[in-house]
């Protein structure tokens, strides 16, 4: 919206993303890491904890030599050491910034810091002024301000003003807050702190509760225009406030927030892969913005309302957040009819009508047998199913087979004739295949021989489709079958059987 006003975009993937247990990104990692986070246009990295170790002063160091755009920041204790390095890392910077934090709750102060809170206020000075004789762009966090006492944070926040800091970051930083407490307190820091004037609010949330995001969008609504988080929410512990859902939220409901940012949502789903690539935290499915199934639909009713218009059941454009192939139909048993024509299509398959109905009851046949339908899975039933049609002179009714490491294998099948009789037989082989192979040629009592089989995996897992390819020789002829099914012995005799029907029909027309 023309009128409304920014929200800086603050990225700590690469510090607080970083405490993340089990992660530990290389500089060349956290490298990549913020030049995709200069591409995405965030305003501020925080790049690192420069103090922690002499590798993230190296590449806290080096991104804030390499990369161009955004503010690059340094966080640090309120002590000297600390600043001093955090300086020496972001000085390189074309903007550089010291973010200064310093426990204000009586927990924290009693428990971690031993400390009263004069000994805190002369801390929080001291550093803040110390980080302002190194750059004019200083931010300062009372950290877990939501459990502390709201007095002691104005008066906090009002001596780091004071000192030089031009950014002053709320944090709940374990996720205390509920967000109409949360937006109440920070619409509270004007009324209650005289210089507020003179800095930018930020807010910093943690998932604790699995309200980090509302509780950032109940910040901005109480006035703060910056905003941290991570890409893909990691951070300690259940993370931090994602990104993604933030910058998606204030896009999509710009109505309502009447706030902006320049953040380039193009650019989302391809950190979200990156971040989580080099951080090996897999994102869940239904992950908001960048889960895997965030933007496909299964059901029959949302399939027909998205390819009829998108709008029906997305509220956000997956094309602009820069995914492959944008919406996705997914084919399972509760898919209808339409998102399958939708997908033969997307395809370039037209079937006719009969072909489309062969091809419908064979996928719902598939689709009762495993989670999830995919275009290897539908290529193989179209396969099948769009082969020259013929009558069957005989369909499988039932294939049983007993086979073992210690015992003959031995199959059993039933076929069906056009007229609806049935007949069984049974037999033995060298093998469940060879087995039901000759139990097939006893009931249909006909000779060829198998010159051909081939198996593959259409798909991946535990619940694959198995298609299988075989040639018949008899009278000099050679006749195909093909079918799929997720049990591999089904589909061979599937394949056998359409292989014979072939035969038998031609030599009928012959005839």
């Amino acid at each position: 919206m023309s009128n409304s006003e920014k929200v800086y975009i603050f990225d700590t993937t690469l510090r607080d993303g970083e405490q993340s247990a089990g992660i530990g990104f290389t500089v060349n990692e956290k490298l990549e890491i913020a030049r995709a986070l200069a591409r995405l246009n965030v305003d501020i990295i925080e790049a690192g904890f420069p103090i922690s170790s002499p590798g993230d002063l190296e590449s806290v160091a080096e991104i804030a030599k390499q990369v161009k755009g955004p503010v690059i920041a340094g966080l640090a204790r309120a002590a000297f050491n600390d600043v001093d390095a955090a300086w020496e890392a972001v000085k390189h910077a074309e903007t550089p910034r010291i973010h200064v934090f310093l426990s204000s709750s009586d927990i924290h102060l009693a428990q971690q810091l031993r400390k009263n809170r004069e000994d805190i206020m002369e801390m929080a000075r001291a550093a803040v002024s110390r980080a302002a004789k190194y750059t004019s762009d200083v931010e300062f966090s009372p950290m877990d301000a939501t459990r502390s006492r709201p007095e002691f944070v104005y008066q906090l926040v009002e001596a780091a003003i004071e000192e030089g800091a031009t950014t002053i970051n709320i944090p709940d930083t374990v996720g205390y807050a509920i967000p109409e407490e949360f937006e109440a307190f920070i619409r509270s820091l004007p009324e209650n702190v005289p210089n507020m004037h003179k800095a930018r609010i930020s807010v910093h949330c943690q998932n604790d509760l699995g309200m980090a995001t509302a509780n950032s969008l109940a910040g901005i609504l109480g006035g703060a225009r910056q905003v941290e988080g991570t890409i893909n929410g990691i951070g300690e512990r259940a993370g931090n406030a994602s990104l993604e859902e933030i910058i998606m939220s204030i896009r999509t409901r710009d109505d309502f927030m009447n706030v902006h940012v320049d953040a380039k949502p193009q650019e989302i789903y391809s950190i979200s892969k990156l971040v989580e690539r080099a951080s090996g935290m897999t994102l869940q499915p239904h992950k908001a913005i960048v889960g895997k199934n965030a933007f496909r639909h299964s059901s029959g009713i949302h399939q027909d309302g998205v390819l009829k218009m998108r709008e029906t059941y997305e509220i956000m454009d997956p094309v602009e957040l820069g995914i492959p192939g944008g919406s996705a139909i997914v084919l399972t048993k509760t898919s209808g009819r339409h998102g399958l024509q939708s997908r033969l299509e997307s395809l370039g398959i037209e079937p006719s009508e009969d072909e489309f109905q062969r091809i419908w009851d064979a996928f719902l046949d598939v689709a009762d047998a495993k989670d999830e339908v995919d275009d290897r899975d539908l290529m193989a039933i179209v396969s099948e199913q769009t082969q020259i049609q013929v009558q069957d002179a005989w369909t499988l009714d039932l294939v049983q087979v007993s086979t073992g490491d210690h015992g003959t294998p031995t199959a059993t099948v039933r076929l069906m004739d056009p007229d609806g009789n049935t007949s069984e037989d049974a037999a033995i082989g060298t093998g469940p295949v060879d087995a039901i192979y000759r139990a097939i040629n006893r009931v249909t009592n006909t000779e060829n021989s198998l010159t051909e089989f081939s198996v593959k995996s259409v798909t991946e897992g535990i619940d694959a489709q198995g298609e299988v390819t075989i040639r018949v020789e008899t009278d000099g002829d050679a006749y195909q079958g093909r079918a799929a099914d997720t049990d591999i012995l089904v589909a061979s005799a599937r394949a056998y059987l359409h292989a014979l029907n072939r035969a038998i029909a031609v030599k009928n027309i012959a005839e």
